[in-house]
């Protein structure tokens, strides 16, 4: 997976906390990617339902209160993979190893795929405005 979830958690922590509209250049220098990167991102979260924006207004505010959006949700707005944990494609069948590697990965990676989801659920973005408050980052 790209930075594209980590750079949407940064914008709708940016927009929950911003008194003021900020446009996509405000945003870009605080995440410090190019404008059409956040114009984009800011795209996936509000077809993901977490974001409104107006066309030719600049800013964006939170569909819904901060403490109602799990980072699983944004996770899920990013187009986020199926499985973060991928196998390679053409093990050796003639192998033993080879011949079996795919179920024993499957598993494992199934299972690590459902501890991730099940971590981001619980997590709000309150909880991440709490954790940028406490480190002294918001004042």
């Amino acid at each position: 997976m790209n930075s594209q979830y980590a750079i949407a958690v940064h914008i709708l922590a940016l927009v929950g906390t911003s008194e003021e509209p900020m446009s996509s250049e405000e945003m870009a220098g605080s995440v410090g990617v190019n404008p059409v990167v956040i114009r984009h991102v800011t795209g996936l979260l509000r077809r993901g339902g977490l974001l409104v924006t107006r066309r030719g207004v600049p800013g964006a505010h939170l569909a819904r209160p901060a403490d109602r959006i799990s980072l699983l949700d944004v996770y899920r707005a990013v187009g986020a993979p199926d499985t973060v944990l991928k196998r390679h494609a053409r093990p050796n069948p003639a192998c033993p190893v080879g011949a079996g590697i795919q179920g024993v990965l499957d598993e494992v990676f199934g299972e690590a795929q459902a501890a991730l989801e099940a971590r981001l659920a619980q997590v709000r973005l309150a909880d991440v405005h709490a954790a940028l408050a406490t480190a002294g980052a918001l004042t």
